[in-house]
């Protein structure tokens, strides 16, 4: 299905405010997801050529109005590094109302830091103020794509720059969708001129646990306007898999990854995230460094990330919103 983005005005598509707006990103290199439990490691190798890295990416959550140690660690390393920033509350598809105390403190955190992206997800977080704190799927219909764009517009325009969104994990989809979700982000992209994180585990996971050809999906991504990948690792749960950034990467993701690499001719933004069962930052290193490696076609021989996880009932799933809910039923009532 297509769509000439009819609905926007030409500044809401193209702003005026920013004269790089259209500039063409440079590749940073090959990074991590910056995590406190490394920052005593990386007071003692501070600089890219003891680190091992390129740049870093924050979660911009854990920074908003933070006057503390993290920020000021964050800001060091900004003297040396790109850093990235990477939200996880945005809840661009949410039918809430943008959260403008966000979006302002989100400015002024750009403001101060110059992060070289800006990032969030294509999902909603919460409904009636309460955050989920689970990034929830968005129905892909022409409706959505006209809200969503909207939206991401007016994001733009807030923040002065470009926004870029990330494919989230999903675990099922909705009956009613217009779009595959590669065909939406390519409506989106030409909709608002936004950027795209591409997440290739999330590929994976999404397309194992909703029955798709992952390379249909890298089929119809518009490669132009991909500016970063992540990397992560999951857990095979034999029913389903889950996207739990606790693991290396499997060998089917570092395959799919050198495929976007290939498709798009060049190298692109690429990241690694472990968020669980974290490593000491040499391993993270190390296995960050196989991307390298994985471009010139050596890849990692993984057979044991072939096999299910056999005792998954540890494996953290999320609280289901309606439990959110139910801590805050009055604020549910006052907004009937």
């Amino acid at each position: 299905m297509k769509s000439d983005c009819s609905f926007l005005h030409h500044t809401d598509i193209r702003p005026l405010y920013d004269p790089g707006f259209n500039k063409p990103r440079a590749c940073l290199g090959y990074g991590v997801g910056l995590r406190t439990c490394h920052f005593p490691w990386l007071e003692q190798h501070l600089l890219p050529r003891d680190s091992g890295v390129d740049w870093f990416e924050a979660i911009t959550e854990n920074f908003l109005d933070h006057k503390g140690y993290a920020r000021h660690f964050l800001f060091k390393l900004r003297e040396h590094y790109p850093i990235a920033l990477h939200g996880v509350s945005m809840s661009i598809g949410a039918t809430d109302p943008l959260n403008t105390a966000y979006l302002k403190s989100l400015r002024q955190l750009c403001d101060d830091l110059q992060p070289a992206l800006v990032s969030d997800h294509l999902c909603w977080t919460g409904v009636n103020g309460v955050n989920s704190h689970d990034l929830l799927p968005v129905p892909l219909t022409e409706e959505s794509l006209k809200y969503v764009s909207e939206r991401v517009n007016k994001v733009q325009d807030c923040l002065g720059r470009k926004l870029v969104l990330e494919n989230p994990s999903t675990y099922m989809c909705f009956a009613g969708n217009d779009y595959a979700e590669w065909d939406f982000l390519n409506q989106l992209v030409s909709c608002t001129g936004c950027e795209l994180l591409i997440d290739v585990n999330n590929i994976y996971v999404s397309s194992v646990n909703q029955g798709f050809n992952p390379q249909t999906y890298l089929d119809g991504l518009p490669l132009d306007s991909i500016v970063q990948c992540h990397l992560a690792g999951h857990t095979d749960c034999a029913t389903h898999i889950i996207d739990t950034h606790d693991k290396p990467v499997h060998h089917k993701v570092w395959a799919l990854y050198r495929d976007l690499i290939d498709r798009c001719g060049r190298n692109v933004s690429t990241l690694l995230e472990w968020d669980a069962d974290i490593p000491d930052f040499p391993e993270l290193v190390a296995e960050l460094n196989l991307a390298k490696g994985v471009i010139r076609g050596d890849m990692p021989e993984r057979a044991d990330s072939l096999r299910p996880e056999s005792n998954t009932d540890s494996v953290q799933l999320s609280t289901p919103l309606s439990a959110h809910l139910e801590k805050a039923p009055s604020m549910f009532l006052e907004q009937q």
